[in-house]
């Protein structure tokens, strides 16, 4: 990550927001960017051009079995919904082997199982997970990717769980007929429930903006011996206000000592820490939010009001 902002920096180029997401080994990110010197967005073909080219040749650096991808709009899109997309394409769904401990402690707090509905030709998705802001979302979303239709959806809460059904059909109306399939359906709900996962220690960068702000701060997390494991960057006027997950090289959780290195290069009042095993803050960040005790007319009704599904009596 460091190097896609070192990269843009030296390209001239003005970082105005980005996500980014991890998951199996995989990277999508979406960046916006301005011309550093007018703000205004870049339309010269030779240069956006370069900027491709020389970002797609940081990104292949480590010569992984995947090749890696990117391309450049002018269109608005829903970010989130960009990067299911964007994964979902990597394949990044597919279990890695060499990772195959950490998979199954993830898997076991997810349970997708898929089954027809042989008397009302429908396939019916179960899943039961940790309840969490947007699980609804990048549910439904993965199977409108995936060209299925939605009929009908129950989304229940109880305590930290969440319960989702859906009944499903191919875009021509029939159900789910191979293992095959029903086993890719599974990996990919799956995916798309941890991709959003949080891991590592959040910290909270805000200050000033400026050119290269994201180059120099992402090098020194570099230097330390940090991966950024997702992160949230957006400018509020002339203020930059971003957030990083972050994990040491080998994926695991960081030392105390590191975080305090790298926020005393940073700044201590720039770069702040909220995690409770690195601040002693007592305040939590308020009330959950939670897709619980929605009945199933209220449910229903949501996610056709979304256009995620189709109304069927």
């Amino acid at each position: 990550l460091s190097e896609i902002f070192a990269v843009l920096a030296d390209l001239k180029c003005n970082v105005v927001a980005s996500e980014v997401w991890t998951h199996n080994l995989r990277m999508a990110a979406l960046v916006y960017i301005t011309d550093e010197s007018t703000l205004l967005p870049i339309h010269d073909p030779e240069r956006l051009s370069k900027i491709k080219r020389l970002l797609r040749y940081v990104l292949r650096g480590n010569r992984d079995k995947h090749s890696a991808k990117t391309s450049i709009s002018f269109d608005s899109t829903h970010t989130e919904r960009r990067l299911h997309q964007i994964m979902y394409a990597d394949r990044d769904y597919d279990r890695d082997e060499s990772n195959s401990n950490e998979g199954a402690i993830d898997r076991s707090k997810t349970i997708v199982t898929v089954e027809n509905c042989a008397d009302k030709g429908y396939t019916v998705v179960n899943v039961r997970c940790n309840d969490r802001p947007k699980l609804l979302f990048d549910a439904v979303c993965t199977l409108t990717d995936m060209q299925y239709v939605v009929f009908h959806g129950t989304v229940i809460a109880e305590g930290p769980e969440a319960y989702q059904e859906y009944y499903i059909r191919h875009i021509d109306g029939s159900p789910i007929t191979s293992e095959e399939e029903r086993q890719r359906l599974i990996l990919c709900l799956e995916a798309a429930i941890r991709r959003r996962n949080t891991e590592g220690v959040r910290l909270e960068l805000c200050c000033e903006d400026r050119a290269g702000l994201l180059a120099d701060v992402t090098r020194i997390f570099r230097e330390n011996g940090l991966s950024v494991s997702q992160a949230e960057v957006s400018t509020q006027g002339l203020q930059a206000v971003n957030v990083f997950y972050v994990v040491d090289s080998s994926g695991n959780q960081v030392q105390s000592q590191t975080i305090e290195a790298v926020r005393n290069e940073i700044g201590q009042t720039v770069l702040l820490v909220k995690d409770e095993m690195y601040a002693n803050s007592s305040a939590n960040d308020g009330g959950r939010f939670s897709i619980g005790s929605l009945f199933r007319s209220r449910s229903e009704k949501l996610l056709y009001n979304l256009g995620l599904i189709r109304s069927c009596s």
